[in-house]
């Protein structure tokens, strides 16, 4: 069997990844997303899934495009390729299953700050919505980090849509493949001063959290709060995370 084929076959455990989505509690995620600003989904994928995943890198038929960090200016140390369709088949159910209940929280997101955008209930659905818009390109990646490595806060934005959840997985084993490397979230509130996250992960373990604007309660009701998020420099080893972003590019 040639290796792309036999990385894409170790990769064929959608229905089991699908199964544990559906498992999680989505109103405690909704929860967590207002109370912290981002919300852990513990096991999401099992260490041999994280290996197949990571595996897809040195396929380049997986892919449409890589990025270095550094000749962009978008930190150091680190690159990232993004996916092209169709999509590996556990990173496609992955971002199918999420999307369904992210859109439902999403939805709620929009009527409390007032705006009139809707999400539909399908990533299908949402994905024409981005290709009549001109949109058409997959955006799901694989990124990597080595020694003194790190990402800049910035937001992932594609063209004038873009929905407003996301979710990463820690693919490599913290301790043992890498140390440092958190993953950093940073909220600014009118009126206030920055406050900044250091979010841990195990790896398998998935991080939602908001792609550029959440809702906060205030004593006057909802007022946006600006996020972007980043990757602290990592000390040592190598770190490996997949990416879900749920709009597709220009």
């Amino acid at each position: 069997m040639a290796r792309a084929e036999r990385v894409r076959g170790a990769g064929d455990a959608g229905s089991d990844v699908v199964a544990r989505i559906a498992a999680v509690d989505w109103e405690r995620v909704a929860g967590e997303l207002d109370a912290l600003g981002h919300a852990r989904l513990p096991g999401l994928l099992e260490p041999a899934e994280c290996l197949a995943v990571e595996a897809l890198w040195d396929e380049p038929a997986n892919f449409r495009k890589r990025v270095d960090l550094a000749s962009h200016r978008f930190g150091d140390g680190g690159e990232y390729q993004y996916f092209a369709y169709p999509l590996p088949s556990l990173v496609e159910a992955l971002r199918r299953a999420c999307y369904a209940p992210l859109a439902h929280i999403a939805n709620a997101w929009s009527a409390r700050l007032a705006s009139k955008q809707r999400y539909p209930g399908t990533l299908a659905a949402y994905l024409r919505e981005c290709h009549d818009a001109g949109q058409p390109r997959p955006t799901p990646l694989l990124l990597r980090y080595r020694t003194g490595g790190y990402n800049r806060l910035h937001q992932d934005l594609y063209g004038a849509l873009a929905f407003p959840l996301q979710v990463a997985v820690l693919l490599s084993r913290p301790g043992r493949d890498f140390t440092g490397g958190e993953f950093l979230l940073l909220e600014q509130r009118p009126r206030e001063q920055a406050r900044v996250e250091v979010v841990p992960l195990a790896q398998g373990e998935a991080l939602v959290f908001p792609n550029r604007i959440r809702p906060a309660r205030g004593p006057r009701g909802d007022h946006r709060v600006q996020v972007r998020h980043g990757i602290a420099r990592v000390l040592s080893g190598h770190r490996a995370t997949l990416g879900l972003i749920f709009h597709d590019a220009k």
